[in-house]
């Protein structure tokens, strides 16, 4: 039986996002420019470290995934983690902010590798049991969605918060600032993990899935492989945040120095960010009317065109002019943040007509060690690229190689990216219709196991 959520429910799990928000988008927009501008690290070590760090996580999360399925306690299976982990989550992300004594380019490298690394593992113990609550707090098409909404205006307020409360606290990124940098990661780390308890409390999962019998690691990870709705929704969430992420790493570094708008920092972020809040409705409408693979498809290639558009401004450019741009990316983020998130789920029941069994753990584990795999060899690379084009770091002024390194970085690269998700969203199987007829075909076969069991 579909079930609808109360607004008190998903504001309850929505609010959960805004930690993960906060320290993805920090970790995104500054870490890079922290390492090279702050710490005194070359670009391509500052790569180095980050795809180390992220490294660890490709046996982390779906090992993860799968304890997380086969956790027991009187909380369910995934909010102990909520509230044991938020702690250690805090902590970790602070500790990414802190520029030891060591002069050595390698003993840096070490401890922002390590560092990464603990902070990933202490991430992954809380953010995949939060996201794979979504399927098993509601299994209504419409209400996913809507869920999903409400999780993304948080993340959405999350990401404005975290592209400009830190410029406040640290002012610019610079040697002298190092300590500053410091207090806005120990500031960030307690408000990140405080929203967890918030989820533990506010939230509830359905006893009946708890129950159901799971199969060893090698064999969930056979079904999910076997899942095709679910390889063509990982693709398009992939295509779609790697873009993202590439265009926050690179964000600062294009306002600085190609914009040459340091100063309007934060009016350029709140205006993508507010802009991207307000646009939630009318993409969770789109993908209600129509579709979400349509829905998709014009949000995206909207924000696509956008992006392609960015690589012709310049230091004479009118801010007026950028402002309107930043309008424009906000409502193709909107839909880049809501529609993804919300078509995953559905290949979960798409996977459990097929097999009997549900691995919400392992699905959404491998979302989350795809796209790390992905971004670290995304992100580096960009770094690498930047480094590799003549990037001086805090020049006044940058090379004409390094300009259209960062140009190409935040134009062309997101907007292929991108195009391939809307290749695959347009291939995608599950239609609105289909998951309708499957979902009552696993109600009919879930009421039968009831009556065998009684």
């Amino acid at each position: 039986m579909t079930q609808k959520l109360t607004r008190k429910a998903k504001l309850l799990y929505g609010v959960g996002d805004t930690g993960f928000s906060l320290t993805s988008t920090i970790l995104g927009a500054y870490f890079a420019i922290f390492m090279i501008d702050v710490v005194g690290l070359p670009a391509e070590t500052a790569a180095l470290a980050v795809l180390i760090g992220k490294s660890w996580d490709y046996i982390n999360d779906p090992i993860f995934g799968y304890i997380s399925d086969r956790t027991r306690t009187r909380w369910g299976r995934r909010r102990p983690y909520l509230l044991f982990g938020a702690l250690p989550y805090g902590l970790m992300f602070a500790m990414l902010w802190y520029r030891p004594g060591f002069e050595s380019n390698l003993a840096l490298t070490v401890y922002y590798s390590a560092a990464y690394i603990f902070y990933e593992a202490a991430a992954t113990l809380i953010y995949m049991p939060y996201f794979a609550l979504t399927p098993e707090l509601t299994d209504d098409y419409d209400e996913r969605t809507s869920l999903t909404t409400y999780r993304m205006f948080f993340s959405i307020l999350g990401s404005l918060l975290a592209f400009t409360v830190p410029l406040m606290i640290v002012g610019r990124f610079t040697p002298e600032n190092a300590p500053k940098v410091f207090v806005m990661g120990i500031v960030f780390g307690i408000i990140a993990a405080a929203p967890m308890l918030l989820v533990f409390f506010g939230t509830k999962e359905r006893e009946e899935f708890s129950e159901q019998t799971q199969p060893g690691l090698r064999e969930s990870l056979r079904i999910v492989r076997g899942n095709q709705p679910f390889l063509y929704g990982l693709i398009i969430y992939q295509m779609t945040w790697v873009s993202v992420n590439i265009v926050q790493a690179v964000l600062l570094f294009y306002v600085k120095y190609v914009a040459v708008r340091e100063g309007a920092s934060d009016a350029i972020m709140a205006t993508i960010f507010i802009t991207a809040i307000f646009a939630l409705p009318i993409w969770e409408y789109a993908a209600r009317r129509w579709d979400k693979r349509w829905a998709y498809i014009g949000g995206v290639a909207f924000w696509a065109l956008v992006q392609i558009v960015l690589i012709t401004v310049t230091a004479a450019t009118p801010l007026s002019f950028i402002l309107g741009l930043c309008f424009l990316a906000g409502i193709g983020v909107a839909a880049a943040h809501v529609l993804p998130w919300s078509i995953i789920p559905d290949a979960i029941e798409w996977g459990e007509l097929q097999s009997g069994e549900r691995h919400e753990g392992m699905y959404y584990s491998l979302v989350t060690l795809t796209n790390k795999i992905a971004n670290s060899i995304a992100i580096p690379l960009v770094l690498f690229m930047l480094g590799k084009t003549g990037y001086i770091p805090n020049a006044a002024q940058q090379p004409a190689s390094a300009l259209w390194g960062i140009r190409i970085s935040m134009g062309p690269i997101p907007a292929v990216l991108l195009v391939v998700g809307i290749f695959f969203a347009y291939k995608y199987p599950l239609t609105r219709a289909k998951f309708a007829e499957l979902t009552k075909e696993l109600e009919v076969r879930r009421a039968q196991k009831t009556e065998e069991a009684a």
